[in-house]
């Protein structure tokens, strides 16, 4: 009896090999799914408040002060140059008037002119400086200086008129402040003419207050 040929055992069964593992090497392990982070977002854009101005008489926090705004230079030179004119005007009515002046007239124009200048200038620097306490001062001092001027300046005019203006220079090279001694001294009494200084208090004052005044309703 012959035997077969001899045939070699079948080889084991291999699993299929995929294309992209040819050697069945082991999948790494798996790692957990994570979401992405958000891209950055900028904050929303927040705008400012706008600017609140406090109620009318609340006062400003401490440590803070109030702004007096105005311009307090040029108030002074505008009380200035106001002051000069109504002086000049009161040294006109005086020279055109002093004929016809009883002392007591004489008196009461002189403080009648105090008052306007100090209460012309007051108005205007008050309306320009506002709450400047220097523009305050100025206004009482320049007031007070015009009211004097215009009673020494006149003084010099009348005498021209009455005499002649060879006279007043000859006053003048001799004593150059007589003006302000008239001024100063009574006609009647010959003291101190009491009128003169009150002049200068109540241009003053009248300039001073309603600087004051106005310069707060202003602000």
């Amino acid at each position: 009896m012959s035997q077969p040929p001899f045939q070699p055992p079948p080889p084991p069964h291999q699993p299929p090999q995929s294309p992209y593992n040819p050697y069945n090497q082991p999948a790494p392990p798996q790692q957990p799914f994570m979401n992405p982070a958000p891209p950055f977002q900028a904050p929303p854009f927040q705008q400012a408040p706008p600017f609140q101005q406090p109620p009318f008489g609340q006062q400003p926090p401490f440590g803070q002060r109030p702004n007096a705004g105005g311009n307090p230079v040029g108030a002074v030179f505008l009380g200035f140059v106001v002051s000069v004119v109504v002086s000049g005007v009161y040294s006109g009515i005086n020279l055109a008037t002093y004929k016809d002046q009883s002392l007591t007239v004489a008196n009461t124009l002189y403080l009648a002119h105090a008052l306007l200048n100090g209460a012309i200038v007051g108005c205007l620097v008050g309306l320009v400086g506002r709450r400047s306490n220097g523009a305050r001062i100025g206004a009482a001092v320049i007031a007070a200086l015009g009211a004097f001027f215009g009673y020494a300046n006149s003084l010099p005019l009348i005498i021209a008129d009455a005499q002649t203006p060879s006279v007043v220079g000859d006053l003048l090279s001799d004593d150059p402040f007589f003006p302000a001694k008239a001024w100063w001294s009574s006609e009647a009494h010959g003291g101190v003419d009491w009128y003169s200084p009150l002049g200068l208090v109540l241009a003053a004052a009248a300039a001073w207050g309603l600087a004051y005044v106005v310069g707060n309703r202003r602000q």
